[in-house]
């Protein structure tokens, strides 16, 4: 009978332990079932409860969250901003549709497109709400880190000749359609094959402010296979094309405290091979090291530190010519940028996809799920390279976007 007792003791500690391992300090907005949540700390409240929900995020000081909603998949979004202070969703105007908005880097405004108008919201009471008109003709933008300038793209014109030239501007937050106060700030001459792109889009800046990455993206069809990844000075007086990659933002990341840019290079819009790690160190242009060894593809990106880098990397399967596309089944691999030393740090199931990693203070956290065609996933998380991973939100749409103060 003692035995037994000390038995169950144990099991609880363990339980108990691995539960509470699982709980970590941090703050998400996240979605599930197509609505909002945020889970702060081992809290978890649902914050809508209609429509559809996506592309949450964090306001400058984390007091507001903006995100489009939807009547139903596939449809137009409006805007929406819930206020965490107020517990209170609103529309920061009657009619807001847009697929591209974007927070303020030094204060609580929000810019946004929508009609290829660029806006910015005006402030009542506190919080966002109204706008006003910045420019037209907008294609992609970006704030410029002082929070007083955009740098946006236009769409090039299609020519007797051809595509003509993709046009990058700089323009003050209060341009209000006024021509006169913007300026030009580069202009991108494409060349078939090696650069061709009819805008710019996806915009990032290193840590220091001093460059700019951006994708230039070709017309729907080519776009699919192959993009350009392109970085510019913060005075648009240097400019390199780095490498070609698919269009997917997340897989460009510059490293938070040195001029490095971390993306994903390779055509082909199947993930099935020629998908490699590269490092482009700015401002040389000497060659990019890469770090994917020969047999794998690596499908996703998160810088760790410094000098280390997270991937999501499956075996490549060069066999594979027709019919359904394959699951590319990745674990997460971090990579020392010094020493080339590759290790595996998590342990999915032969049926399982771990994606999406991001780290959080001394967190990694990331999605888990079944295979690329599953909408829902769970977010797992460790304390650092060594910790124990647990499961940390269930049944999510997408990875949870966090609020790193």
């Amino acid at each position: 009978m003692g035995f037994r007792i000390l038995f169950f003791l144990i099991l609880h500690c363990i339980l108990f332990s691995s539960i509470a391992s699982a709980e970590a300090p941090l703050k998400a907005a996240f979605v599930r079932d197509h609505q909002l949540w945020i889970k702060n700390g081992s809290q978890e409240i649902q914050l809508t409860n209609s429509g559809c929900v996506s592309s949450p995020q964090w306001s400058y000081d984390g007091q507001f969250i903006a995100y489009t909603k939807s009547n139903k998949l596939g449809e137009s979004s409006n805007l929406f901003i819930y206020d965490i202070k107020k517990k209170e969703n609103y529309k920061p105007y009657i009619v807001v549709e847009t697929s591209d908005f974007k927070w303020s880097p030094i204060k609580n405004q929000l810019a946004y497109t929508s009609g290829g108008v660029l806006n910015v919201t005006k402030m009542k009471e506190g919080r966002p709400q109204g706008f006003e008109n910045v420019a037209v003709g907008v294609n992609g933008f970006d704030w410029f880190p002082n929070g007083k300038e955009f740098i946006v793209s236009s769409q090039a014109n299609l020519l007797p000749t051809g595509w003509g030239p993709v046009q990058l501007f700089r323009m003050p937050i209060d341009a209000n359609l006024n021509s006169n106060k913007i300026k030009s700030f580069y202009t991108i001459n494409t060349t078939i094959p090696d650069l061709f792109a009819i805008y710019a889009d996806y915009f990032k800046w290193s840590y220091n402010g001093k460059w700019v990455s951006f994708i230039g993206v070709p017309t729907a069809s080519w776009s699919m296979d192959s993009n350009t990844l392109c970085v510019l000075s913060e005075q648009g007086e240097q400019f390199q094309h780095v490498g070609k990659m698919l269009g997917y933002s997340d897989w460009v990341k510059w490293a938070p405290s040195s001029e490095q840019l971390a993306y994903i290079s390779g055509e082909g819009r199947f993930f099935v091979e020629n998908k490699n790690l590269k490092i482009k160190e700015m401002p040389t242009t000497s060659k990019q090291r890469e770090y994917t060894p020969k047999g794998y593809v690596d499908l996703d990106l998160e810088w760790y530190s410094p000098e280390r880098m997270i991937v999501a990397r499956a075996k490549e399967n060069k066999e594979w010519e027709e019919g359904p596309v394959p699951t590319m089944y990745t674990a997460l691999y971090l990579i020392s940028l010094k020493s080339s030393e590759q290790i595996q740090i998590t342990n999915p199931k032969s049926n399982e996809i771990d994606i999406d990693p991001q780290t959080v203070s001394t967190y990694i956290t990331w999605v888990r799920k079944k295979s690329t065609e599953d909408s829902r996933g769970d977010v797992w998380i460790k304390k650092g390279v060594d910790g124990e991973e647990n499961i940390w939100l269930k049944n999510v749409d997408s990875a949870p976007v966090f609020f790193k103060e």
